[in-house]
């Protein structure tokens, strides 16, 4: 079982629904991108989402573009992207999902990335821009090393793509809270409980909703539909308004011991 499935089902067992969180990596270098997302593991976030800088971020909202363009500026790679994942593995067993475009994957090359990735303990991969049979041909192989390919689903998702991207998918099923792209939004989308209930016709997966969710108060709501709460862009705007970038741990961990009770529990032991 992969640790992404062995994690919800923990969750399931013990009456909770997850906690994902998301940073780009080398946001802002790779060392401190490092400490950020150990400070999540040790607090515990249930599953960790890593962004892959890429210099076109379509799907993403201003705040996770300079993000990536700051790691990009730092000359931040995909091979130490990975590199990253595998030290951070050696300390930890919390799933990690690389979020991408396949641009860089492409690029870096498909083979040589599967294989860098199973070695550095990548446990799922989040493409974006990948459909159809594309999808397919990548879930397959990403399959033959243990890694699940996470898909995404939109309000604007129709019953036959949606039926095909489930068909496809692995690990769980990331439902975007309202068309458009990242970023925080006062309210999450009245759309996403309709989507994730009816995600659930088309595949037993678990269902996470993300896009737009910065507030207790919005994860507590997704929390009462779905499986799991992605939180990105407040993340990400936090590190980004750190004056030291060296203090930009301890304010994820501050920030994340106000949204969640379990982070405040483990902020003081931390």
């Amino acid at each position: 079982m992969s640790r992404i499935s062995a994690t919800f089902n923990d969750l399931l067992r013990n009456g909770r629904k997850g906690f994902i969180p998301f940073v780009t990596a080398g946001d802002p270098n790779l060392e401190i991108s490092l400490s950020i997302v150990r400070k999540l593991a040790e607090m515990g976030a249930d599953i960790i989402e890593l962004g892959v800088p890429f210099s076109d971020p379509m799907a993403d909202g201003p705040t996770i573009q300079r993000s990536s363009q700051r790691a990009l500026d730092c000359n931040v790679t995909p091979a130490q992207v990975l590199k990253l994942a595998k030290t951070f593995r050696q300390q930890s067993e919390v799933p990690i999902v690389l979020f991408s475009y396949f641009n860089p994957i492409l690029r870096f090359g498909i083979d040589q990335f599967i294989r860098d990735a199973s070695a550095s303990g990548v446990d799922g991969v989040l493409l974006t821009d990948v459909i159809g049979d594309e999808a397919l041909v990548i879930s397959n192989r990403f399959s033959e090393y243990e890694i699940d390919l996470i898909s995404l689903i939109a309000p604007t998702t129709t019953d036959k793509r949606l039926a095909e991207i489930c068909a496809v998918a692995k690990g769980f099923i990331y439902a975007v809270s309202r068309a458009g792209v990242t970023g925080t939004r006062d309210e999450t989308s009245l759309t996403a409980e309709a989507l994730v209930q009816h995600a659930r016709q088309f595949t037993d997966l678990p269902v996470a909703v993300g896009f737009g969710i910065s507030t207790a108060g919005q994860i507590a709501d997704v929390w009462r539909y779905a499986d799991a709460a992605v939180v990105g862009s407040a993340i990400v705007a936090e590190i980004e308004h750190c004056a030291n970038p060296s203090d930009a741990a301890d304010a994820v961990a501050s920030m994340m011991s106000k949204l969640l009770p379990k982070f405040a529990n483990e902020a003081v032991k931390t």
